[in-house]
């Protein structure tokens, strides 16, 4: 039972983190191909959000401790 809860933490092979950090990392290239400053902080603040659920997901994964994610903020 224990290794059926250790697998819900990855998604066809991923690290749902993983997942969430290539999102961000999708936001930022459509910011740098933007067209005009609203666009662009818009991909940023979406880029932002992605990572910060990233780093939210690998605290609920105890891969991170709560204060490592409050200094890193």
């Amino acid at each position: 039972m224990v290794e059926l809860c250790a697998l819900r933490h990855y998604v066809f092979g991923m690290k749902q983190s993983d997942l969430l950090r290539e999102n961000a990392d999708n936001c930022l290239q459509l910011a740098e191909g933007a067209e005009g400053q609203p666009a662009f902080r818009r991909y940023m603040r979406m880029a932002n959000a992605w990572r910060a659920l990233a780093n939210e997901q690998d605290w609920l994964d105890g891969e991170v401790s709560p204060l490592a994610l409050y200094r890193k903020g």
